[in-house]
């Protein structure tokens, strides 16, 4: 039974010390996040289960907005649709780590690149919360738990300071195993205390190689997916293994592998081409679509490493839906969702999830974007 509430698009009074907003047409909302709506713990731990979070629907052709819990989201789609999920999991990609000189810190293992070389982050701890840390030299070894090390080898980038760094690990295990047995989820400051890794996990995560969870995704169960396929929407997959998100401003995105396959292609056109609707769940599903669909619309197989960033001026060719958490103001992710819904629709459904009290971050409610 739906407990929706559609509230007029003209109703944006918010209170000054959630929202500042630009008065330009063009502007982008500036949000100031009050601490109450960090979601700083799984919902399981606020007596929920994982698909009792709540969704906005919003449909940036008219601007209505309706408000359910995320297990009625069956109830948005139609036969025809076609629902494309990221079935990457997510690692403990978390590891404590201890200089030469003694200095405790925590490594990140990001993205797992060619030639047995990681990209990671290294951080700091700093009165029970981490930082970057920016001052690892090259060619210095940092042991980590379980007889293993990481050499560092240079800087991601050739600025200074740097946060991310090229690395190689060495253990007797496999890096996979190595990870299950001595590291632990990446954990940012405002989750307040430390989740096993099953809270960090899709339902239908197939291959651990996420740095961060694929988030969007997470309030799925196998009865909702049920009901979609019961309802005849067509569930396709696809891979994009996501590094570190904790960006500086300087930073240009780093390369992430994914593989669509040819059935998930083949699915998405012809969706298409009939004006169905096609539903990525969250913004790395439109990221690996986007990577391989070309100037006319189509979508085509592929695998490799993608850098692609979609601007606010960019033109979404392969979804005309995106299922997605509550982004940071300073989060790329928004370009991406304006490129889909535009600035104005996306700055008035953020001043209705501010309002309406939706949750942040991994843990927190979840966003439907419509026509």
């Amino acid at each position: 039974m739906l407990d929706m509430k559609i509230r007029d698009s003209s109703s944006q009074n918010l209170l000054e010390t959630m929202v500042v907003a630009n008065e330009s047409p063009v502007g982008r909302v500036a949000i100031n996040i009050p601490p109450e709506l960090e979601a700083n713990e799984p919902p399981e731990a606020r007596g929920l289960e994982r698909d009792q979070v709540r969704l906005m629907v919003s449909h940036y052709l008219s601007d209505g907005i309706q408000h359910a819990a995320f297990r009625d989201f069956p109830e948005f789609l139609k036969a025809g649709d076609v629902l494309v999920i990221n079935t990457s999991g997510t690692m403990n990609a978390a590891v404590n780590a201890r200089r030469v000189d003694g200095t405790e810190l925590e490594v990140h293992f990001s993205t797992h690149l060619p030639d047995d070389v990681w990209t990671v982050e290294l951080r700091s701890h700093d009165n029970n919360e981490t930082r970057p840390f920016f001052d690892a030299v090259p060619g210095e070894i940092l042991q980590l738990p379980g007889r293993a090390s990481l050499s560092i080898i240079s800087p991601y980038l050739e600025i200074s300071p740097s946060r991310l760094w090229f690395a190689r690990f060495q253990a007797e295990l496999p890096i996979g195993k190595y990870l299950e047995v001595n590291g632990f989820p990446i954990r940012y400051n405002y989750v307040r205390q430390a989740w096993p890794g099953e809270y960090y996990q899709t339902v239908y995560a197939t291959e651990k190689r996420s740095a961060e969870m694929p988030s969007a995704g997470r309030g799925f169960t196998p009865e909702i997916i049920t009901r979609l396929v019961a309802k005849g929407v067509q569930v396709v997959t696809l891979i994009l293994h996501t590094g570190v998100s904790s960006h500086e401003s300087h930073e240009p995105p780093y390369e992430e592998y994914y593989r669509v396959p040819e059935m998930t292609a083949k699915i998405v056109n012809s969706a298409r081409s009939i004006g169905n609707r096609v539903v990525a769940v969250g913004t790395t599903s439109i990221r690996a679509l986007e990577t391989v669909t070309d100037a006319s619309g189509v979508t085509h197989a592929g695998e490799g490493w993608t850098d692609l960033v979609i601007s606010a001026n960019d033109q979404i060719r392969s979804v005309n839906c995106l299922l997605t958490g509550m982004h940071e103001p300073e989060a790329s992710h928004l370009d991406m969702l304006e490129a889909l819904a535009g600035r104005r629709h996306i700055n008035m459904s953020y001043r209705e999830a501010l309002q309406s009290g939706l949750l942040w971050h991994e843990f927190g409610d979840l966003h439907l974007l419509m026509p």
